[in-house]
C-alpha cells in the first residue's frame, strides 16, 4: 500500500509530466524574479544550512542559537532555508536585534514548514532556485550539521569556490564531532584519489569555535571590498552597502 507521501509524489510528477514545458520554464523564471526583487537590496548575510529534524533541546540547535546571536549582535541579517530544526535555530538568534532574518522555504509534501522565527519569507517551487538564492547574498556559508540536504548545500558551496563562481565567501563547519568523519575521507581518500587537490582543503574551516566564525566573517567584508574596488565596482549597490555597513561601525561588537 502506498503511502501518503509516494501518492503526493506521484502526484507531482504526473502534474509536472502533463504541464507544458513553457510553463514550467515561466515558474522558473517566477522563482528567480521574486528572489532578486525580495533579497537584491540586503546588506551583510550569512546563510546557515542544518537539518530540519532536531529539536529544540538538541546541543546543535543550542549552538546554532548561540552562533547567530553573535552574528545578528555584529549586524549581520540570516538566510536559511526556513524550515524548523536547525534552519529554526539560527533565525531564532537573531530575535532582539534590528537585522533581517530570512527564511526561503521550499514547497514539500512533507517536513518543510516555514518557522516562526522568520521576519521575512519566500516559497520556492523549485531546490535550484532556492539554492541560488541562499548562496547569491551571502558573505559566508556556516554549515550545520544535516542530512542529505545539509550535505547536498556544503558540497554546492564548495564547489562554487573551488570553481571560482563566487569568491571572498568563507565557507564554515561547525560541529566537529559530526563532521570529523566526512572531513577525513575528503583529506586522505579523495586528496590521495587525485579528486581533488589538497589545496581544496583550505575552502572550508572545520571548527567548534563560534567567536572564530563571527571574527573569520567580519574579516571577509574588507576583502569583499577590496575585491570590488579592484574591478571597479566601487559604484555598484552591493559595493557601497558593504562600504556604509562598515562605515557605521556595524561587525564590530556593537549592539544595533
Amino acid at each position: 500500500m502506498k503511502s501518503s507521501y509516494q501518492k503526493e509524489t506521484e502526484k507531482r510528477y504526473v502534474r509536472d509530466i502533463k504541464s507544458a514545458d513553457t510553463w514550467s520554464v515561466f515558474k522558473i523564471i517566477a522563482d528567480f524574479v521574486r528572489g532578486f526583487d525580495e533579497l537584491g537590496d540586503l546588506g551583510p548575510s550569512v546563510t546557515v544550512f542544518g537539518s530540519a529534524r532536531l529539536d529544540p533541546s538538541h546541543r546543535y540547535y543550542q549552538t546554532t542559537v548561540k552562533l547567530t546571536k553573535k552574528l545578528a549582535k555584529r549586524g549581520f541579517n540570516i538566510i536559511t532555508g526556513g524550515g524548523p530544526g536547525l534552519m529554526e535555530a539560527a533565525n531564532a538568534g537573531t530575535q532582539g536585534h534590528h537585522v533581517e532574518s530570512i527564511g526561503l522555504n521550499i514547497d514539500l509534501p512533507f517536513e518543510q514548514a516555514i518557522n516562526p522565527y522568520a521576519t521575512k519569507s519566500l516559497t520556492f517551487d523549485y531546490f535550484f532556485s532556492r539554492k541560488v538564492m541562499l548562496v547569491k547574498y551571502s558573505l559566508a556559508y556556516v554549515i550545520m550539521p544535516g542530512g542529505f540536504g545539509t550535505l547536498d548545500e556544503l558540497f554546492e558551496s564548495l564547489t562554487l569556490v573551488q570553481t571560482k563562481k563566487v569568491s571572498n565567501v568563507r565557507i564554515f563547519l561547525v560541529g566537529t564531532e559530526f563532521f570529523q568523519p566526512l572531513v577525513d575521507f575528503i583529506s586522505t581518500t579523495m586528496v590521495s584519489e587525485g579528486v581533488i587537490s589538497e589545496s581544496d582543503l583550505d575552502l572550508f574551516t572545520l571548527t567548534d569555535d563560534l567567536d572564530e566564525v563571527v571574527e573569520s566573517i567580519c574579516d571577509s567584508m574588507s576583502e569583499q571590498l577590496h575585491e570590488l574596488r579592484k574591478l571597479g565596482l566601487q559604484d555598484t549597490s552591493y559595493y557601497k552597502t558593504l562600504h556604509d555597513f562598515t562605515k557605521r561601525g556595524y561587525g564590530t561588537d556593537y549592539t544595533i
